[in-house]
């Protein structure tokens, strides 16, 4: 396990420009494209959006994709990222390469489900959307994985790709993340009440929340590839642990997921020459993300800066979209500037108006999700030295404990590990995913794991359904935040983690049929590595069918090495 990742290629679609060209032209003319909404239709058009410049229709025909069903448009925007990065790389054709696509995403076919307003589908694929870019890149032969983690998804994706070159598990990996605007997340977020009807001024102290975007962004990673444009020299994952929107107030997860990031990279804070910040004009994201800089880069803060001020926040999509953001500032040599800004957070951290000429050596990217799932890349300009890892045999990875919830008799069993104030709220899935976490972890004798994956197919479906029922019923109207909140792919992952107090490593895959399969894999990896001693998979799936029945399985399994 050996070997440097290198960046060859990059594609980018969002508010700002529709490939990587205008992207750089609008961050040097210092330009935004947040503004009223053209291409989603919502009763809230007070609501300022960060949009592509291109109907779903236009970007099908420039893909040459006709279809009289209706198309996600998270694939198509997918797509032409895809194509723009493979076009960068030279690469044509790859027959014969062991090629994975691997996709964050959250809203994934819901734009879709949403226009179906009769008999909307049950539940959330959102590996169709990533065997939909596969099928219109040219790419239907490749692994496909997608990663749903909410804000994070992007970022967990490219370190995905790096991990499985690094492991000669693939020869080339295309990663990233796209992410449209739907109705249903404007109004998720909406509810939440962190929505600013101005353009967001991130880490400015008169911010009133964030403007969602939409956007699409995969890099080209290959190893040691002689047209290398950068390197992925370090990256983390790791969970704040404190609650299902918010942060906590010292930004541990930020701040473990950073720390990391550097060890891994072997570089120390003093050698990051720019930081991409979450950043996403929050109160709460940034007074946490400030403290955690602080508390890593102590007074030696370096050049930082948010650009969802020129995109919105793009959710699932920000991470790649940001690390082609960063990968532009590095070949250009500028620091992009915080748009908006002007009053500064008392005793907080101070974001860069911009800068041009100068050396971006190694630069740090951040992106947090709901749940505290919380991921740092840093990518390097120059080739590092070739990172070495023994692997442990695989034979030695054993179940320690596992425990399957599938009907409601045993649900009251919940009552030994939370009160009824803290359960009462919660959907049937929410109730088994956490007791059979807890009776996992009880059989095993443990309080926590180290790292807690989840695998699912069409992920919350009760609640998701629920809230969409809802938006259609009322007009986006008086809806229900605990639906939203409880309707993500990863909130299972994120709820055992806050309960359990684990800060590990935190991730959710949603590929079909092939989602515990990726999970167990992923599991197998961090125990074979020694990154982890115990791992928790929580794989789970539910069906509501027309007979009134609700039908659901949680099974949760811990997994370890075996000790000789």
């Amino acid at each position: 396990m050996n070997g440097t990742v290198s960046i060859t290629g990059m594609g980018i679609l969002c508010a700002i420009g529709n490939n990587r060209q205008e992207v750089l032209d609008a961050l040097l003319r210092k330009e935004s494209g947040i503004g009223p909404m053209q291409y989603l239709t919502s009763v809230h058009t007070d609501i300022p959006v960060g949009e592509i410049k291109l109907s779903t229709g236009e970007m099908m025909q420039a893909l040459g994709i006709t279809s009289d069903v209706p198309v996600s448009r998270t694939s198509v925007m997918g797509a032409l990222a895809v194509r723009e990065a493979l076009e960068q790389a030279g690469i044509r054709d790859v027959t014969g390469k062991r090629v994975a696509l691997i996709s964050g995403t959250t809203v994934g076919v819901m734009d879709v489900n949403e226009q179906l307003v009769q008999n909307p589908p049950q539940g959330n694929d959102c590996g169709r959307s990533t065997n939909e870019i596969a099928q219109f890149t040219g790419l239907s032969g490749a692994k496909c994985c997608t990663i749903c983690t909410a804000c994070s998804s992007a970022l967990n994706a490219i370190m995905l790709g790096a991990e499985m070159l690094r492991n000669d598990e693939v020869d080339l990996v295309i990663a990233g993340g796209s992410e449209p605007l739907s109705r249903y997340h404007l109004n998720g977020f909406n509810t939440l009440m962190i929505l600013d009807r101005e353009r967001c001024r991130p880490f400015d102290d008169t911010r009133a929340g964030l403007n969602l975007g939409e956007g699409a962004a995969f890099v080209v990673l290959e190893k040691d590839a002689p047209n290398a444009m950068a390197y992925v020299q370090g990256y983390a994952n790791r969970c704040d642990a404190f609650h299902q929107t918010a942060t906590s107030p010292t930004g541990e997860g930020a701040f473990l997921a950073m720390t990391e990031a550097l060890k891994q990279a072997g570089i120390g804070p003093e050698k990051i020459d720019y930081i991409n910040a979450h950043g996403t004009g929050t109160p709460d994201n940034d007074a946490s993300e400030s403290a955690a800089f602080q508390r890593v880069f102590g007074p030696n803060m370096p050049p930082m800066s948010s650009t969802k001020s020129y995109t919105g926040h793009t959710t699932s999509a920000a991470g790649s979209v940001e690390t082609v953001i960063c990968l532009l500032a590095m070949q250009n040599g500028f620091v992009p500037a915080s748009l908006g800004w002007s009053h500064p957070i008392p005793g907080g951290v101070v974001p860069s108006q911009g800068c041009t000429g100068v050396d971006l050596e190694y630069v740090m990217c951040n992106s947090f999700g709901f749940g505290g799932n919380d991921s740092s890349l840093i990518l390097a300009k120059n080739k590092p030295g070739a990172r070495e890892c023994q692997l442990a045999d695989e034979g030695k990875v054993v179940i320690a404990s596992s425990c399957i919830i599938d009907n409601d008799e045993q649900l009251p069993e919940l009552k030994e590990y939370l009160s009824p104030m803290e359960t009462r709220r919660m959907g049937k899935m929410m109730k088994a995913c956490l007791l059979s976490a807890f009776d996992a972890l009880k059989e095993a004798g443990l309080e926590r794991p180290d790292a807690i994956i989840a695998a699912t197919a069409k992920g919350m479906l009760e609640t998701s359904t629920q809230f969409l029922e809802e938006i259609i019923a009322n007009n986006e109207e008086l809806l229900k935040p605990t639906l939203f909140m409880q309707s993500t792919h990863n909130t299972i992952a994120s709820a055992i983690a806050i309960r359990t107090g684990c800060h590990g490593y935190n991730i959710t895959y949603s590929q079909g049929e092939e989602s515990a399969r990726w999970a167990i894999r992923d599991a197998k990896m961090l125990l074979r590595k020694g990154e982890a001693r115990t791992v928790l998979v929580c794989a789970f799936d539910e069906e509501l069918p027309t007979d009134g029945t609700h039908r659901y399985q949680a099974q949760s399994t811990l997994y370890t090495l075996r000790n000789e």
